[in-house]
């Protein structure tokens, strides 16, 4: 949709440090021109907005628990009025910025921004989540140190916004809805897929860890509620007597980007989130902060996610590949096969499997859907079906060899999306920075919008299956 798209007919120098030329009809303006704060407190029957670091502001969920838990002092919060602009003071410059939805409650720590007139709020609400435009937030963001910066009412003011006519700043927004929605599609579309192919994963690793490999061989009743009658050579036991001792970790207050190589870092729960460990799930070590070396993850841990959604509760990876200066994390418990007994890549295959989930769901606590936890027993006391190692390692090789296919096509298929995100990043920057001219292409758009309607817009599609990428009120604990 964007091969068209061609650049304006006339540019001149912007002035700014950040941003080179622009469109010769475009305005540069001060923020302080644009905007007025907002800073109304005490409705406290609103509902709570958060913002989100990929999509921006939306309403916070709650269960009815932690809903209670939140309406206990709601004096401070601030109104945000639907089409305002919020934005997390001590995360700005990260991107954490949107337009309110509906008239809602944020967070002391968030700073309010409501448009004056001529303004389309959803166009600077993309422009201030540029890479480009972040950088200069973080020249105008003060603080003891660089990851702790906020930037202040009065220091926003002062920073310069492009500021193209209001009849093509709505054009930019028609524009870019349009976008939002074809490749929310697309995504969307790969999603699925990549939950069928999960799912015809984990059909076959369910058969050969609660059958085995051999059709033939006689089974017994296992004598447990949680598995199916198991080959007859096979030992129905607890998992603690096949593992070590259990640990877990340590979630310091982190800075909110991953460490560097040559950076401590401490894992996020998500980094057990999919059937391979990813190390790219941390968080920097604050230089302030001294690492706990005993925590660091090994080749050959089996990690398992202790606090997390129902869903995600309870997954295990085997650490592989893993570089240096990775720390365990409060929400992941870490142990070890007992060497002769258990194979780690069948442990975790085990634990994945819905005869484990089964026991781990149904042992839950917490006070919301969104955070549930487990403890150590938990894990113990799991019932499992037990080859002899030998045989485990037979079962771990045969599945690797029947999900090679489908496992590549999952990757693929992520690979796609990133690629679309990347994509979609890349265009709305074009746009909204004015070197490409969308006038043309928006009004060509029909006026009959509902081919468009049934292409939902991208929030949930950009979410995925990453947890959590909410900007806290707080500086970020690892999880």
């Amino acid at each position: 949709m964007t091969a068209k798209l061609k650049a304006h007919p006339a540019y001149k120098d912007s002035g700014l440090s950040w941003l080179d030329r622009v469109p010769e009809h475009w305005e540069v303006r001060r923020n302080g021109r644009l905007f007025t704060q907002r800073k109304e407190t005490g409705f406290a029957d609103l509902p709570v907005l958060e913002v989100s670091l990929r999509t921006g502001v939306r309403v916070r969920k709650f269960d009815a628990a932690a809903r209670k838990q939140m309406m206990s002092d709601r004096s401070k919060y601030k109104r945000a009025a639907k089409g305002d602009i919020a934005y997390n003071m001590m995360r700005m410059w990260q991107g954490a910025v949107g337009v309110a939805p509906e008239d809602g409650l944020v967070s002391p720590a968030y700073v309010v921004a409501s448009p004056l007139d001529g303004m389309h709020a959803r166009y600077f609400s993309e422009l201030f989540r540029t890479s480009a435009y972040m950088g200069e937030v973080d020249a105008h963001s003060h603080g003891i140190v660089k990851d702790r910066n906020r930037l202040y009412w009065e220091d926003f003011k002062q920073i310069f916004s492009l500021y193209p006519p209001p009849a093509e700043q709505q054009a930019i927004v028609r524009f870019l809805d349009h976008l939002d929605r074809r490749v929310g599609r697309y995504i969307r579309a790969k999603q699925r897929l990549i939950k069928l192919l999960d799912e015809q994963k984990q059909a076959v690793v369910h058969h050969a860890v609660t059958h085995g490999l051999n059709p033939n061989v006689r089974r017994k009743p296992s004598g447990t509620k949680w598995l199916e009658d198991v080959p007859e050579h096979w030992e129905i036991i607890r998992l603690k007597y096949l593992i070590t001792s259990i640990e877990q970790g340590w979630s310091p207050q982190c800075d909110a980007q991953p460490a560097g190589l040559d950076e401590w870092g401490v894992l996020k729960v998500g980094c057990v989130n999919r059937d391979y460990f990813d190390a790219t799930q941390n968080k920097k070590l604050p230089v302030t902060l001294s690492p706990v070396p005993a925590l660091e993850v090994c080749n050959g841990d089996i990690l398992v996610s202790r606090a997390n959604t129902r869903e995600l509760l309870g997954l295990a990876t085997v650490v592989q590949d893993v570089r240096p200066r990775l720390l365990l994390c409060d929400k992941l418990f870490r142990f070890r096969p007992r060497m002769q007994r258990a194979c780690d890549q069948f442990l975790v295959a085990l634990l994945r499997d819905k005869s484990c989930r089964e026991q781990i769901e149904t042992s839950t606590n917490g006070a919301s859907d969104s955070m549930q936890n487990i403890g150590q027993g938990v894990i113990k006391n799991l019932w499992i079906a037990m080859p002899p190692l030998a045989e485990q390692c037979q079962i771990v090789e045969a599945i690797e060899k029947e999900t090679s296919s489908l496992t590549g096509a999952a990757i693929r298929a992520r690979r796609e999306i990133e690629l679309l995100r990347e994509y979609r990043t890349s265009v709305i920057t074009d746009v909204v920075t004015g070197k490409l001219d969308v006038r043309e292409a928006a009004a060509n758009l029909p006026d009959d919008l509902e081919e468009l309607d049934e292409m939902p817009l991208l929030d949930e599609a950009l979410e995925e299956d990453d947890g959590e990428l909410t900007s806290d009120e707080l500086p970020e604990e690892v999880g």
